[in-house]
């Protein structure tokens, strides 16, 4: 069975298509290498031994889609493509609607006109808002969130919903992430932002490796255990193999699918620099800085749904994410381009 990964040079998508090959399925990836790097591909081929077909193109281009469809008979997509920087999304939201929303559309317009009705799209826990409840289930109502990116991926879900509404016979799935981290094990591939980071995590190991002089944590007034924000981080493999189980489960199943890809755990801003020095072995020097407009104490999921209908649930723990995200960064002190 054929894929079509879209973003798969990305960091999710990257570790998605080596799980999806090592499942036994065949890739093909498009990906317009904005935000990511053809050697990802070429280090998944390696990892694998296995080829993975790639296309350099945008979901947004017509033709092109056209054109995939009509070339391979895909059986499924996976849409990973997309920008996700939020403080840019507030400074450019035409710009994530016209990526995110847009590119969504005109890539399940092409899968309508080949026939293609099984779809797994990367949406974010940024859906919920600011949710009145911990943890966080699929009961939970979404809610406006506080930027246009977190906007863009309820926007999509909610064509996605519409569009299971007149056609029943689609299979979808929207896996809402919560705070994906680590690398693979092998140090191989991993995540490379390619300007400052914007996630805690490579922040740190950039820090870790002396790029960055120091972390600012954005306050420590919060109520919780130690006044930093505390969030949900997953290990990628565990999200990685969440689309693959989702995937099969479709495979079975029509409608629109919801599902939190989580470890139901929350770890604090302040826990997660400690956890990364003892995995290091470098110290992690940092600042206290003032809250972010839009950040929220704590946010953490409830996966039982994932665990019940997918017989998925997260493995890896903290020290694990710590790992592999240093073997990653010191292997690669300058990501994909060094």
């Amino acid at each position: 069975m054929m894929i079509l990964v879209t973003g798969g040079a990305g960091y999710i998508g990257s570790h998605t298509v080596l799980a999806l090959l090592d499942a036994g399925y065949q890739v093909l990836v498009l990906d317009n290498l904005a935000n990511s790097s053809r050697e990802a591909i070429h280090r998944v081929e390696q990892i694998s031994g296995a080829e993975v077909a790639f296309v350099e193109g945008d979901v947004r281009d017509r033709a092109l889609l056209g054109q995939l469809f009509a070339d391979y008979d895909f059986s499924a997509v996976m849409h990973f493509a997309g920008l996700k920087a939020v403080g840019e999304s507030v400074e450019k939201p035409l710009m994530y609607f016209d990526n995110n929303v847009g590119g969504s559309i005109h890539l399940l317009e092409a899968m309508k006109v080949a026939g293609v009705k099984r779809f797994v799209f990367s949406s974010s826990a940024t859906v919920y808002g600011e949710p009145a409840e911990m943890p966080i289930s699929e009961r939970c109502p979404t809610a406006r969130p506080t930027n246009p990116y977190g906007l863009s991926k309820l926007m999509v879900e909610q064509v996605m919903q519409e569009l299971s509404v007149a056609e029943p016979d689609w299979q979808m799935a929207a896996l809402r992430y919560f705070n994906p981290v680590g690398a693979h094990e092998s140090g191989l591939i991993g995540e490379d932002p390619s300007d400052i980071p914007n996630n805690l995590v490579p922040y740190i190991s950039k820090v870790a490796i002396g790029e960055l002089v120091q972390l600012s944590v954005f306050g420590d007034d919060y109520n919780t255990p130690d006044g930093t924000g505390v969030r949900d981080y997953i290990h990628v493999l565990d999200l990685a193999q969440g689309h693959v189980d989702a995937l099969r489960y479709l495979e079975k199943e029509a409608g629109l699918h919801v599902w939190n890809l989580g470890t139901g755990n929350g770890y604090s801003v302040l826990e997660m620099v400690a956890a990364f020095e003892v995995a290091s072995g470098q110290a992690v020097p940092y600042q206290i800085v003032p809250r972010r407009a839009g950040d929220i104490a704590t946010c953490y999921a409830d996966s039982h749904k994932a665990a019940t209908e997918l017989g998925w649930r997260a493995e890896r723990d903290l020290n694990a994410m710590m790992t592999d995200t240093w073997r990653w960064q010191s292997n690669n002190p300058k990501g994909y381009r060094g």
